[in-house]
This record gives C-alpha cells, sequence and structure tokens, in this order.
C-alpha cells in the first residue's frame, strides 16, 4: 500500500488541493510555506523564468476628482509549484508569503474553475 501524501488543508474557499505531490519546500500544499496577506485573482503572463511565473492582477482604482472609476493593473512574480501545472492565459489564484527573492513574494495557490 503507498504511503498517503500529506496535503494541507489550506481552507481557501475556491481552491481545490492539486492531485499530484511534488516535494518543494516551497510550496504551500506539500511543503512548509505558510500563505499570510491578501488573496489576489490574476491572469498567467509568462512562464519563461524557472518555477516563477509573471501573474496580471487588474482592479478597479476611485479617482475622486472626477468621481469615477479606473481599471488599473500590477504584474506580480509568483512562484509556482511543481505540484501545479499552469499555461499562459490561466485565470489562477496567488496568496501572499514571505519573500522567496527579491521580487518574489507571492505564491500560486491554484487555478480558478470557470
Amino acid at each position: 500500500m503507498p504511503a498517503p501524501s500529506k496535503v494541507k488543508a489550506l481552507q481557501i474557499p475556491g481552491v481545490k488541493p492539486p492531485t499530484t505531490t511534488c516535494d518543494d519546500p516551497n510550496c504551500p500544499w506539500h511543503g512548509s510555506l505558510r500563505v499570510r496577506g491578501v488573496l489576489l485573482e490574476g491572469v498567467v503572463e509568462k512562464l519563461k523564468a524557472n518555477k516563477t511565473a509573471v501573474v496580471r492582477h487588474d482592479y478597479l482604482h476611485y479617482d475622486s476628482k472626477y468621481k469615477r472609476y479606473e481599471w488599473r493593473r500590477t504584474r506580480k512574480h509568483v512562484h509556482v509549484p511543481p505540484c501545479i501545472g499552469v499555461k499562459v492565459g490561466d485565470k489562477v489564484i496567488i496568496g501572499e508569503t514571505r519573500p522567496l527573492s527579491k521580487t518574489v513574494k507571492f505564491v500560486l495557490l491554484g487555478k480558478v474553475e470557470v
């Protein structure tokens, strides 16, 4: 009988645990990385770096001078665990964590089911 895989229950609505396992210490599901702070939704733009992606997050900003809203966007560098398979154009949920490198301070938690 194979050993049961240890998957943490992150208690995040809309995010299911991955079906595959990994041995990455910076995985929020199978490693020891803790998720704290904000949770954001975004779209994967680039997957060129190793275990890293660029995620675009669009949000509304209120302009008090003109009393209107405008769309703004920001790009976040995100750590991608090997157990989560994503491609460019996927809608994902990312969570804030401790700094993993100079620019990476978020980790990918899962895909959003459309």
